[in-house]
């Protein structure tokens, strides 16, 4: 299959699965076809990802399950042009976030609809629920994507404001200039009281903390339906608050259960997010959802081999979203399958940073791809 016809149906599986009344089951034998498909592709197609993939003796001719296509360290997207195009044809770049004497991961596109669809299909299952086709007023304690347009963060928001919230000035953008204008939330609660209707709040971690140490006691009770979305990361930014704590603290200073505190599992070099499944399973274990063409292993980060289920391991995502990069990565986070009384994968829990993981995997890689041809795509 060509890169064009593998889009085509994931594509297709993405709107389906938005149609369904719950995620649809995992189909594993449509994820294995389109992963071989789409890695076979991305092996041509990417120079430096097929120079590690020869190092690891894992080329398309020896490559028969998907859980043996390599991952690429995220850090190689700051050392490497991961693309399977020309960037020059790219109609989109984000770059990561981070220190000042970092340099930023680049993720180019040269289409929008398969991450846009990604994104919108996992937020209506995972975050909207019932508010989904209501046009909801919408607060972003972030950037604007006219304010940030190499944000993937700032993106999402827009896209997710255009698709299905209210038009402004009920909606918008709180964070300008780096500054969190709280009147303007303060205002849209106001208004959502007066009307009766929910409202929906996103941001970053550390534009919420920022938030709540500036009320100090204070609340700001949201009507009834409301929800909040933290999507974690801190980078030095503020004070680093325990996940459990700020997610209580959010919920007591906008009076709503912590259920309706939903946290965001995502980075730059992904086409697609996780969520947690606590507005569409209330009853079960908090943990991250998993879109039918994603799939989630826990590899130890010393033998390379996968744990055994239950236990920690470096978070390993594939994600078929990725069709114009590298579809497999290797994080440098921690993280456990959650499972059920059989044994079966229900989602998965993000655990925090490993020491070093990012660096030491990034060398790694970086060795390899350097042995082969480093440039991107010319063709």
């Amino acid at each position: 299959m060509t890169r064009a016809e593998i889009e085509t149906q994931i594509l297709a599986w993405m709107r389906s699965a938005e149609r369904e009344a719950a995620w649809p089951d995992r189909d594993e034998d449509r994820f294995e076809r389109l992963a071989l498909a789409l890695y076979r592709t991305q092996y041509e197609a990417c120079h430096p990802y097929a120079a590690l993939c020869r190092s690891l003796d894992r080329t398309p001719d020896r490559v028969v399950r998907a859980d043996q296509i390599p991952a690429v360290p995220s850090g190689a997207f700051k050392e490497f042009d991961l693309s399977c195009f020309p960037v020059e044809r790219a109609v989109k770049t984000f770059r990561t976030s981070g220190t000042t004497s970092e340099r930023a991961g680049r993720l180019y596109l040269d289409r929008l609809d398969l991450y846009e669809t990604s994104l919108l299909t996992s937020l209506r299952r995972s975050f909207l629920t019932d508010l989904t086709g209501r046009g909801v007023a919408m607060r972003f304690l972030a950037p604007s994507p006219q304010e940030s347009p190499d944000s993937s963060l700032a993106h999402m928001f827009g896209t997710l404001l255009e698709a299905e919230g209210a038009p402004t000035p009920r909606s918008g953008f709180d964070l300008v200039n780096g500054e969190l204008d709280g009147s303007r939330l303060e205002a849209a609660v106001r208004a959502a009281h007066a009307e009766d209707e929910p409202l929906l709040i996103a941001g970053t971690s550390f534009a919420f903390v920022h938030w709540l140490d500036a009320r100090a006691d204070e609340t700001l009770e949201l009507p009834p339906g409301s929800r909040v979305m933290e999507t974690g990361g801190f980078k030095g930014r503020s004070r680093e608050v325990p996940r459990d704590e700020l997610r209580r603290a959010i919920a007591t200073n906008f009076s709503i259960p912590e259920m309706y505190v939903v946290n965001q599992y995502g980075m730059t070099e992904l086409g697609s997010q996780f969520y947690d499944s606590t507005l569409i399973d209330p009853k079960g274990p908090r943990r991250k959802l998993l879109p039918p063409w994603t799939r989630v292993r826990f590899m130890d980060p010393v033998t390379g081999s996968d744990v055994e289920p239950g236990e920690t391991g470096l978070i390993l995502i594939h994600d078929l979203a990725n069709t114009g990069s590298v579809a497999a990565i290797q994080t440098a986070d921690l993280g456990r399958a959650i499972l059920d009384e059989t044994g079966t994968m229900l989602g998965f829990d993000v655990l925090g940073r490993a020491t070093g993981a990012e660096a030491r995997g990034c060398s790694i890689a970086a060795d390899a791809m350097l042995g082969g041809d480093s440039g991107s795509a010319t063709s």
